[in-house]
């Protein structure tokens, strides 16, 4: 582990406890030198590191800085297959998990950032990541057997595991609008975007990648304008280690789901969460909306719909919007 790594792991251990020099040189097998150009590279990060005479070292307890070491140590034992890469700024998160599936990567992979400069939504839409803000994660999944059809559920899993992860770590209640849109009131709080490779022999999935987009803030300038009446954060202000709670959190209940296997049990949490059981929505389909209304969602998180016309559908996939009272029927 490069010395960097090392004393973002002491420090993230002991927020709050002072560190002489030389104790950190003795720890970490390196000069005192060495110590102090580490600690000033890391404040440039953004790290809040004080430095008191007598005293030494200490990262501050209202720290808010994305790490590898910052969510490790939030995370259960569910987690000990999960390989955390946590970067600044990439262009996808889950971009750059595919490529390391492509190469070989076993399960558990998962690429995090705190800015995605081409971060990418469903049905080629882009996904608004700024810097600081948000929490973008990417997750390395290889189900044994798992048919093309199944890889929903990988998405509906996720959801429950956002919503949960969204009211461990604060007060707010969150809600699923299917299938894949977290939202905080009537503001979208979360995307989640599943892409998978088959295998050529079997026809099931070789690997899923599971990316998770959370405004974790709104940004200081805010969101821009096309997204402002739609997009909204978990967090109003600066919370102490808000980001890496929040994507352990999301790992540990999605991970404890995913181990599990239960459709139902999760299932049962997904409908409990739906923003849209008992609404009227367009239900968007080759280019055309289509009232309906929605009459429940089931055990495998379809969405059973009924239309203007009297016709009942189960949706397995798709795009809804929900109506307003004033664009009628």
């Amino acid at each position: 582990m490069a010395t960097r790594e090392q004393l973002i792991a002491l420090f993230e251990s002991n927020q709050g406890t002072y560190f002489s020099g030389e104790d950190i040189a003795e720890r970490l097998s390196i000069s005192r030198a060495a110590v102090w150009k580490a600690v000033n590279s890391l404040r440039a990060e953004g790290y809040p590191i004080d430095a008191v005479r007598n005293r030494g070292y200490c990262l501050s307890q209202t720290t808010d800085v994305l790490s590898a070491q910052g969510i490790a140590k939030y995370l259960t034992d569910d987690c000990a297959e999960i390989q955390l890469t946590v970067l600044p700024e990439v262009d996808s998160t889950n971009t750059a998990v595919r490529e390391r599936a492509a190469a070989g990567a076993p399960e558990g992979v998962t690429v995090v950032s705190g800015c995605q400069t081409q971060g990418r939504g469903r049905i080629g839409r882009t996904f608004y990541s700024p810097s600081q803000t948000g929490v973008y994660l990417s997750l390395l999944l290889r189900p044994p057997h798992c048919q093309p059809q199944e890889a929903v559920k990988l998405t509906t899993m996720a959801a429950v595991a956002v919503c949960e992860a969204i009211e461990e770590v604060s007060s707010e209640q969150a809600q699923i609008k299917w299938v894949n849109d977290i939202f905080i009131g009537d503001k979208k709080v979360c995307g989640i975007l599943t892409e998978a490779a088959l295998g050529l022999e079997d026809g099931c999935l070789d690997y899923a990648v599971l990316g998770v987009g959370i405004n974790v803030y709104a940004p200081k300038d805010g969101f821009p304008e096309e997204l402002q009446k739609i997009a909204g954060s978990v967090f109003e202000t600066a919370q102490n280690d808000g980001k890496n709670r929040i994507a352990a959190a999301f790992l540990n209940h999605f991970m404890a789901d995913y181990k599990n296997r239960d459709v139902s049990d999760y299932a049962a949490r997904y409908r409990a969460r739906s923003l849209v059981i008992g609404r009227d929505i367009w239900v968007m389909q080759g280019g055309q909306a289509y009232p309906a209304h929605v009459l429940d969602v089931d055990r495998e998180c379809r969405l059973h719909v009924q239309y203007a016309d009297g016709r009942i559908d189960c949706l397995t996939s798709g795009e809804i919007s929900i109506r307003v009272r004033s664009e009628g029927v």
